[in-house]
């Protein structure tokens, strides 16, 4: 099998995924995540456009500022990780595979031609990688 050949990022990425807009009360995010039972959302505007990323980090700043000041405060966009690491729906997945290892990051918002596209996590690629050499 050739590089060539491999399946890409953009055919085992998630779409159905929980997104945030920028503009969110920092509260009301941090129980959209809780409920989903997600460890982090990408935050996209009113286009669409991808802006950032919401995780359970930045949560726990906003927890953590909360227990200062005795109440929560700020918006989604005030404690987002902005310009976000991303792959292209392109990629093969073991260039994917490369760039995750080599980074701190857990998931990876998807572009395609420009566009928000989805998200690939470690878990999808590793799932993906052990069919495919079956």
């Amino acid at each position: 099998m050739t590089q060539t050949d491999l399946a890409r990022v953009g055919d085992v990425m998630k779409t159905d995924l929980v997104t945030l807009a920028p503009t969110i009360e920092i509260v009301r995010a941090v129980s959209i995540l809780l409920e989903a039972g997600v460890s982090g959302a990408c935050v996209l505007d009113g286009e669409g456009d991808l802006v950032g990323v919401l995780s359970k980090r930045d949560c726990l700043k906003a927890a953590l500022s909360a227990s200062y000041y005795k109440q929560w405060g700020g918006t989604v966009a005030d404690y987002m990780s902005p310009d976000p690491h991303v792959l292209d729906a392109e990629l093969d997945l073991v260039s994917a595979c490369e760039v995750m290892i080599a980074s701190p990051y857990r998931r990876f918002p998807v572009m395609r031609q420009g566009r928000f596209a989805g998200q690939i996590s470690r878990t999808d690629l590793l799932r993906a990688l052990s069919l495919q050499w079956r």
